[in-house]
């Protein structure tokens, strides 16, 4: 009998699938049942296939029986009916996709409450202005890949008239003093105190990103992120900071938390692809619940993301500040680009604001326009309909692509000479002319938002050209 052999033919005749198991279950009969009948054989081939289970601890079949155990697949999670109730503003300027991309996120079953800001565009996950509370739940695409973008305005004792009389100087700091794009290091940098955070050693993501964010710290992105000179006018006597109403010279910023937001975000949003499979349409809005390490792990991850490109922007302004020999009046700043846990419906939610600012009652926060148009300091209203948030930005009204195709070189110098500004880097697609109107925008949302000043900007550095990190 030692001759005697089992072929493929007859596996697949007693039931067994076509696949590895057939090769791995002929190397176990050649092994293990050399001497046997073919009786033997069968019996024992027959058993295993009745019940793998009960043979994946066995010091033979082993093998074969796990491989003829199916893998098991998450089942699809449905969408609910019925959508929770959400607030649009400024809808007659909001595209169709974003409105969709809400609607199919107020329809998790984790969702409680949304809003569209006016300058919602389509994205990924949620629309970029899209704002959406959850319970318990916190979903990585609802945050977006660049964790933490935001703003950071620094008034400074400058003259203003020296923005013009001491251009070239200005233009020479933020040549020097700043960095763009993707990858873009400091060859010597600063140290800081988001640096040694405990994360970067209990989490295994982070540990071998700890190195690369080091060397981006105090650097900036490419696509629609920027460092800009300008004049901040002051309109409210009330402002926090006491400053007399009028004109000051001011530094603004906007970038995220670079490669190390981009590795969580990606890292993240692939582990809650795998654990919540949703329909195909609503697939980027994947969650992670809070209870589970891997939402706890996630959201340590992501707070330190957003206190790391805090940490850039206040580096990126110290440069500059201490470059022009300045000292600093009053800062305001916000993320955009975040999940917090707040209070609304008389309970606590994780509300993900992807291209939303935060406007609680009282909180201050910045809205930018685009490099020719103003930006606005402005103070939360509270409003209950928006879950206390406004636009990040005039939003786009043209694609990347579109922008490129349809606004020439000229066009673009026209508009920057026409308002007075000068551009070091940047690209066609974030011309001007590819963003909505400011003006248009804050009316939309006068009852989210109370302007305290304004930003006009004068000097503009950007990437030159790319892809949006936002």
């Amino acid at each position: 009998m030692s001759e005697l052999k089992m072929t493929g033919k007859q596996l697949r005749a007693l039931g067994y699938p076509q696949g590895p198991v057939i090769s791995t279950a002929i190397d176990v009969i050649a092994q293990h049942y050399a001497t046997a009948t073919a009786e033997e054989i069968e019996t024992a081939l027959a058993k295993v296939l009745a019940d793998p289970a009960a043979y994946t601890e066995d010091a033979v079949w082993a093998e074969v029986a796990t491989a003829l155990i199916p893998e098991e697949r998450p089942e699809i999670i449905p969408l609910r009916e019925q959508a929770v109730d959400y607030a649009i503003f400024g809808s007659d300027a909001i595209e169709e996709g974003a409105v969709r991309q809400l609607n199919n996120a107020v329809r998790l079953p984790v969702a409680v409450a949304g809003a569209l800001m006016p300058d919602a565009h389509q994205g990924y996950g949620l629309p970029i202005g899209g704002v959406l509370a959850t319970e318990n739940a916190v979903i990585p695409y609802g945050v977006g890949v660049d964790i933490g973008c935001r703003m950071c305005l620094s008034i400074l004792d400058l003259p203003v008239d020296s923005l013009t009389t001491k251009a070239g100087e200005y233009e020479k700091a933020l040549k020097n003093k700043t960095k763009f794009g993707a990858g873009a290091e400091w060859k010597r940098n600063d140290d800081d105190a988001v640096l040694e955070r405990n994360e970067f050693r209990e989490i295994q993501i982070l540990r071998s990103l700890q190195a690369k964010a080091a060397g981006q710290l105090g650097t900036s992105g490419s696509g629609n992120h920027f460092v800009e000179w300008g004049v901040v006018t002051i309109t409210d006597a009330g402002n926090e900071w006491g400053l007399a109403p009028g004109d000051y010279v001011a530094v603004l910023s906007h970038s995220g938390s670079r490669g190390l937001g981009a590795q969580v975000a990606g890292h993240y949003t692939r582990l809650a692809k795998e654990l919540c499979v949703l329909p195909k349409d609503a697939q980027h809005l994947a969650w992670l619940d809070l209870n589970t390490e891997a939402g706890q792990e996630y959201w340590l991850a992501m707070n330190l993301a957003g206190d790391y490109a805090s940490a850039c922007h206040h580096l990126i302004h110290k440069r500059l500040i201490a470059e022009m020999g300045a000292t600093m009046l009053a800062r305001v700043e916000n993320h955009h680009n975040f999940a917090w846990k707040e209070m609304h419906h008389g309970k606590e939610l994780i509300v993900h604001r992807k291209g939303a600012t935060p406007a609680g009652k009282g909180v201050l926060g910045i809205i930018p326009g685009s490099m020719t148009a103003p930006g606005f300091i402005v103070r939360g209203k509270g409003e209950t309909t928006s879950l206390h948030s406004a636009s990040h930005g005039a939003g786009r009204q043209m694609s990347r692509t579109k922008a490129i195709a349809s606004i020439t070189n000229e066009e673009m110098r026209k508009m920057l000479q026409d308002n007075g500004v000068t551009l070091i880097g940047g690209g066609l697609d974030e011309a001007p002319g590819a963003y909505k109107d400011i003006h248009t925008v804050m009316a939309a949302q006068a009852d989210l938002v109370e302007v305290v000043g304004q930003f006009q900007p004068k000097m503009v550095r950007m990437a030159d050209g790319g892809p949006a990190e936002d």
